[in-house]
C-alpha cells in the first residue's frame, strides 16, 4: 500500500473512531488495532498514547456538540472527573503491576452483563429524569470515576460504554444525557493517559495529529446523527456495539 492509501485508510478508521466514540464511546476498539497493524514495530504504550491524542480530540468535539444542547449537571460531573482524571493516572503508572489478563476476563462477563440487562429493559435511557443531585449522588459519582477512571488508565476498551451504562441505570439519564456526561468523564481521563504518555515519549505525533482532525470530523457526524435520531438510535448502537465488544474480547480470551 502506498502512502496515499496508507494515509487515507487511517483517516477513515480515525473518523469512524469518532464516530463511535460520539454516539456510545468504543472508538478505540477500531482505531487500536489499526494503528498495531500499522506500525508494528511500534511498542503498546506508544499505540495507546497516540490512540488518546485521537480520542481526546473526538470527545472535545463531540462534548462541544452536547453541552450546546444538553443540560450539564456540573455539580455531579466536576467531582466525577476530578475522580476520573486522578485515577486514570494512576492506572497509567500501574500498567505494569496490574495482571491484564484478569482485567479482561471481568470485563468480559460485565459486557456481557450490561448487554442482557440493556437488551431485556426495553425502556432503559429512553427518558430522562430530573433528580437532585445530592450528597450520596456526588459520593457515587467520584466512586465511579475513580473505578473507569483507574481501568481507563490501566486497559481502557469500553471505559466510554461503562460510563454510558452507569449514567442511564444509576442517575436516571436518557441516552442523550449519558453520552453527553460519559464524554466529559472520558476527556479528563484522556487528558490524564496524555499526561503520562507524553513525557514518556510515546507518542506518534504527526500521525497523532492527522488521527486527531479526521477522529474530530467523525465525532462532529456522530454528535448530529445522536441528536437527528435521539435515543432510540443510541440504545440499538451501544448494544450492537456491546455485541462486537464481546465478539472480540471472547475471541481474544478463548480462541487466540
Amino acid at each position: 500500500m502506498d502512502i496515499e492509501h496508507f494515509s487515507l485508510a487511517l483517516a477513515f478508521f480515525g473518523f469512524c473512531a469518532g464516530f463511535v466514540d460520539a454516539t456510545v464511546g468504543g472508538g478505540g476498539l477500531i482505531l487500536v488495532p489499526a494503528l498495531m497493524y500499522a506500525f508494528p514495530n511500534q511498542s503498546i504504550a506508544t499505540i495507546f498514547g497516540t490512540n488518546k491524542i485521537t480520542a481526546l480530540a473526538g470527545a472535545s468535539s463531540s462534548a462541544l456538540g452536547y453541552i450546546q444542547k444538553v443540560t450539564i449537571p456540573w455539580n455531579l460531573l466536576l467531582p466525577t472527573m476530578l475522580s476520573a482524571f486522578i485515577f486514570a493516572f494512576l492506572g497509567a503508572l500501574s500498567v505494569s503491576l496490574i495482571p491484564k489478563a484478569y482485567m479482561q476476563y471481568a470485563v468480559f462477563f460485565l459486557l456481557i452483563l450490561m448487554a442482557i440487562y440493556t437488551f431485556s429493559k426495553k425502556d432503559l435511557g429512553q427518558i430522562h429524569t430530573t433528580i437532585q443531585f445530592g450528597k450520596k449522588e456526588i459520593i457515587l459519582g467520584i466512586v465511579f470515576g475513580a473505578l473507569i477512571g483507574f481501568y481507563d488508565g490501566v486497559f481502557g476498551p469500553g471505559s466510554g460504554s461503562f460510563l454510558l451504562f452507569l449514567f442511564i441505570k444509576v442517575f436516571a439519564f436518557d441516552f442523550i444525557h449519558a453520552v453527553a456526561s460519559a464524554k466529559l468523564v472520558n476527556i479528563a481521563t484522556f487528558l490524564a493517559g496524555l499526561c503520562f504518555f507524553i513525557p514518556t515519549g510515546h507518542i506518534l505525533w504527526f500521525t497523532g495529529i492527522y488521527l486527531a482532525i479526521s477522529g474530530a470530523i467523525g465525532a462532529f457526524v456522530g454528535t448530529r446523527l445522536a441528536f437527528k435520531l435521539g435515543s432510540k438510535f443510541i440504545r440499538i448502537f451501544f448494544l450492537i456495539l456491546l455485541i462486537f465488544l464481546i465478539g472480540r474480547m471472547g475471541y481474544e480470551l478463548f480462541f487466540n
